[in-house]
């Protein structure tokens, strides 16, 4: 089963980079005047990260994608107070929005080339990371 944001089906190859570096419980601490130790707990309500992420080892590079649908995607993520449902690997669903600076993807290098100054809209690039918070 594909990945999916909304709409856009997203590469094959993404992981869920920090799916097990969060909590739902934020917990702080302080100590009162007489030195007893003063805990508060919450469950946090949203927020939890999502970083779905490409694997490479320098020369090879899991998640490719054409520069139409990364644009596609862009355009998607630059909408203020947007939400998708995302839908993984395994079906489990989320309400989710863009984090700060979502996307990180660069040109796909070709051997002994530079990245073309104008790239067609059929140029493939390596998307290393998709950044999203559960709404």
């Amino acid at each position: 089963m594909a990945i999916t944001l909304g709409a856009i089906t997203l590469p094959d190859g993404l992981t869920w980079e920090d799916e097990f570096a969060w909590s739902p419980v934020e917990q702080s601490s302080e100590y009162s005047l007489t030195g007893a130790l003063i805990v508060q707990e919450a469950t946090k309500l949203a927020g939890r990260p999502i970083t779905l992420t490409g694997q490479s080892d320098g020369q090879n590079y899991t998640v490719w994608i054409s520069r139409t649908n990364l644009l596609a995607l862009q355009a998607a993520l630059n909408v203020a107070g947007a939400s998708w449902t995302l839908t993984l690997h395994d079906a489990r669903t989320f309400t989710v929005m863009a984090a700060p600076d979502p996307l990180d993807a660069e040109p796909l290098p070709v051997y002994r080339s530079f990245t073309p100054a104008s790239p067609a809209s059929g140029h493939w690039y390596v998307l290393r990371s998709l950044k999203l918070l559960t709404a």
